[in-house]
């Protein structure tokens, strides 16, 4: 099963899709892990393209092929993104989940991300006005939304758990 997880920074995401991954005994994939390891060899300034994308994408496949559970991390914003995750479970045949965690209330979005700390070595999370700025296309299908502001990560992890072997199946 491939469970993909989408949201802005700061909603929750990483959070709820860490503990869905442990419960689970999922493979793990985040794209902030992998988009800082590939920046660690740039020059200093110099920006991550589409990368760290096509690098979670081959780690799915094949971590899928092998038979794991496998729980993508990343914003998602655009739904050619989307579409290239949901396309790897559908091509090899195995059930998914599209998850996107989203949290309602601005001011406590606003304060989570002007307070978190980054768990990734050497990453420095984007402040709230990128946060607010960036550019999120509207989803063109349905997909499971968890609010975390009304909603702890551990209640969204629970309804995650809860649908995942009912949705989905090619």
């Amino acid at each position: 099963m491939l469970i993909i997880f989408s949201g802005l920074p700061g909603c929750g995401k990483s959070t709820v899709a860490k503990i869905v991954t442990q419960r689970l005994g999922a493979v793990y994939l985040r794209v902030d892990t992998v988009e800082q390891a590939i920046r660690s060899v740039y020059e200093p300034g110099e920006e991550t393209g589409p990368e760290g994308y096509f690098a979670i994408y081959g780690l799915a496949s094949e971590n899928l092929k092998l038979g794991s559970t496998v729980v993508t991390d990343s914003v998602n914003d655009i739904n050619l993104v989307r579409d290239a995750f949901r396309n790897i479970a559908l091509s090899l045949n195995v059930p998914f989940l599209e998850v996107e965690i989203v949290c309602s209330d601005e001011k406590e979005h606003r304060y989570r991300v002007e307070n978190r700390v980054s768990d990734i070595p050497g990453l420095t999370p984007p402040d709230w006005e990128r946060v607010k700025n960036r550019e999120y296309e509207p989803w063109e299908r349905e997909h499971l939304i968890l609010d975390t502001a009304v909603l702890s990560a551990e209640e969204c992890a629970d309804k995650i758990l809860a649908i995942k072997n009912v949705v989905n199946r090619p």
